[in-house]
């Protein structure tokens, strides 16, 4: 990732919001949706949970930033 600690801390932000996005949508389309729309909601809610479990990968494996 980056050498700034606040840049990786509003990374990682993003990452967990998108997993809050994630489950959100999956809830509501699950809940209250049928037919295209409900798997159109799904899927964007996949790729949101892929993008975030990417930027949690890069976040933790980057190691501790300098001081």
């Amino acid at each position: 990732m980056t050498n700034d600690p606040m840049l990786n801390m509003w990374i990682s932000f993003i990452g967990m919001g998108l997993m809050f996005v994630s489950v959100v949508v999956t809830i509501f389309a699950k809940e209250k949706l049928h037919g295209f729309l409900r798997y159109f909601l799904l899927t964007i809610s996949f790729i949101c949970l892929v993008v975030a479990g990417i930027i949690v990968f890069l976040t933790v494996f980057a190691g501790p930033t300098p001081e």
